[in-house]
């Protein structure tokens, strides 16, 4: 048993980074302190259509560290069978008719890494998973991919908190914006804008898209590449639609009590962004989203929007997540990646891992936020 380097953490952000990362710390038995600006889940975590995936085309060190990721949310699964907000019902994608299109290519990337994949002619789609209306899939067919899921982050979230209290983890929500204190070249804990002080061996920064800027406050560079995100929840509707979609005009994820979460590309380029920082949505844009979602499922059905977030979608400007200490100041961790989702067991325990030992996990050796400043 590797005993602890440290016996206290303090965490910026309540998302599934942060969230994560202290309860694997929690269960080593150090002391954890999250401070989040608002209520759990208030970020980009809120607004993820949280597919669990690997698939299509990326470096090969990115996709071992995705498929770890999904191996945890088998084991969590294996544990709770009856999680309503956790599915393993595989994912649905095609491409444009158009030069775009990619799916032969993707097909055969993904046999040759062994990554369950079947490429299926349109018609064919109905009888592997239900749901979709097969008008609406390019004549270069579909791949579908069988060991693929979705999580509700917010639920899961609400989980990971629940045995983070019992094993004395303390949560501290609507604080206002907080930042990493660093003195004498190193991070001692984070303070409040309220002025609360809390102090750490080591700190962990995991804000979604506010790490680049904030992590420049420090001189260090994290290049960033974050998008506005818009992700668009349904009234409930009965459907038999149990795989996530990822199609040219929109993605589709099933949810708890019926409910289908929406995003797309084209929907998120039309949110306009005021000089004051606020975000502001067309109907226009919510109702076509809706109206896209309808194409591409069986029956065409009449979809009724219900909610919708919006805000900043954290891409790093490489398209790699960014995890571990900056090198230039100890005991100054970060978390910063798109795959939230795919990624939010597998991050927090390698990082859990790094923070109480000291050593440096081989997993995440290409990852490291170092590799900005390098360039």
């Amino acid at each position: 048993m590797q005993k602890n380097r440290v016996s206290k953490v303090v965490i910026i952000g309540a998302g599934i980074f942060g969230v994560s990362t202290g309860l694997q710390l929690a269960r080593r038995g150090i002391e954890v302190t999250i401070v989040n600006d608002g209520p759990p889940a208030n970020g980009a975590s809120g607004r993820s259509l949280s597919w669990l995936n690997s698939s299509r085309m990326r470096s090969q060190a990115y996709h071992r560290l995705r498929m770890a990721g999904i191996d945890r949310y088998r084991t969590l699964k294996a544990r709770q069978p009856d999680a309503d907000w956790l599915s393993f019902d595989g994912g649905l994608t095609w491409d444009a008719d158009d030069e775009t299109n990619e799916i032969e290519a993707a097909y055969r990337h993904e046999v040759s890494l062994a990554y369950d994949a079947l490429h299926l002619a349109p018609d064919a789609v109905a009888k592997i998973t239900p749901g979709v209306d097969a008008r609406a899939i390019t004549r270069q067919g579909a791949i579908f991919n069988p060991g693929e899921g979705w999580v509700d982050l917010p639920k899961l979230i609400g989980v990971l908190l629940a045995e983070f209290a019992e094993r004395g983890g303390t949560l501290v929500t609507d604080s206002g914006r907080a930042s990493v204190v660093v003195e004498g070249g190193r991070a001692l804990g984070a303070s409040t804008s309220s002025g609360t002080f809390y102090r750490g061996d080591v700190v962990l920064l995991a804000t979604g898209p506010s790490v680049p800027k904030m992590v420049a406050e420090a001189g260090q560079r994290i290049d960033d590449a974050t998008p506005v995100s818009l992700l668009v929840t349904t009234k409930p509707v009965e459907l038999p639609l149990k795989a996530v979609l990822n199609t040219p005009r929109v993605a589709i994820r099933p949810a708890p009590e019926q409910r289908f979460v929406l995003d797309a590309a084209w929907s998120e380029e039309e949110v306009v962004e005021t000089s004051e920082g606020n975000y502001e949505v067309r109907a226009e844009t919510l109702e076509g989203l809706l109206a896209e979602a309808s194409r591409v499922l069986e029956g065409n059905p009449r979809l009724e929007l219900e909610g919708y977030g919006v805000g900043r979608k954290p891409i790093p400007g490489d398209g790699e997540p960014v995890f571990g200490e900056l090198m230039a100041i100890p005991g100054y961790f970060v978390a910063f990646s798109h795959s939230g989702a795919t990624l939010g067991l597998i991050a927090g325990e390698l990082l859990a891992f790094e923070i109480a030992t000291g050593e440096k996990h081989p997993m995440l050796a290409n990852f490291r936020p170092e590799r900005f400043e390098a360039a």
